[in-house]
């Protein structure tokens, strides 16, 4: 039986960069033999803000949380791998996707139990960023992101296997913040070196899944 991929797109809009990447990365599992689930937060209207039906009852790790939930719940313990891809808002995940880990990634479910139920499973992050690599204030974006997404998320509900890798310049001109703390753009790509940083960008997408998982 062939492994299955769920692919969690966190976009507010259809036409989006990171929607495009999320489908460049099921189509790169998809060759390698996975099953793919694809998840779009947005197109299926999930809901990110807590409800009184999901919120986590600490005295009750077996509680049933609501319909919605349940079936999320269902898709994650069907996955054998995990990628979330999403841009990078404040160092961080963006408000749709840290809505479904509150609400899915629920006590008693994700944590909560001494045999976490998400052990064995693979997770690579893959945000999408408007800073450049070389900018002074990346390696701190990034260390945060892998503070909070791998361990805080993924080891904390028993998944080891996970990675966070970013995907930089994501709106095709060098962005950084200068020594006086002002933020500065340079030109905007345009034509075909605009095309030429994207399918890069889309060839190291697919890279960064195939490093990740081992594939040929």
């Amino acid at each position: 039986m062939a492994p299955t991929a769920l692919v969690v797109v966190s976009h507010h809009r259809a036409d989006s960069l990171t929607v495009h990447i999320g489908d460049v990365v099921a189509a790169r599992l998809k060759e390698a033999g996975y099953g793919i689930d694809l998840l779009d937060l947005r197109a299926e209207g999930f809901d990110p803000r807590m409800t009184e039906a999901d919120q986590p009852d600490w005295n009750d790790r077996d509680k049933a949380y609501s319909p919605e939930v349940r079936a999320h719940m269902e898709r994650v313990l069907a996955a054998d791998v995990i990628v979330p891809v999403f841009p990078v808002y404040w160092n961080g995940a963006p408000a749709l996707l840290k809505g479904w880990i509150d609400r899915v990634w629920n006590y008693g479910f994700a944590y909560g139990r001494s045999r976490p139920r998400l052990a064995g499973k693979r997770m690579l992050w893959l945000g999408l960023a408007g800073t450049s690599e070389g900018d002074d204030y990346t390696a701190w974006m990034n260390e945060t992101l892998d503070r909070v997404l791998r361990e805080g998320i993924s080891i904390y509900n028993g998944i080891t296997e996970s990675a966070v890798r970013v995907l930089y310049d994501a709106e095709a001109e060098q962005q950084h913040v200068d020594a006086h703390g002002d933020f500065v753009k340079g030109e905007v790509l345009t034509g075909a070196a605009r095309e030429a940083h994207y399918a890069a960008m889309d060839r190291l997408a697919a890279g960064h899944v195939a490093g990740f998982l081992g594939l040929d």
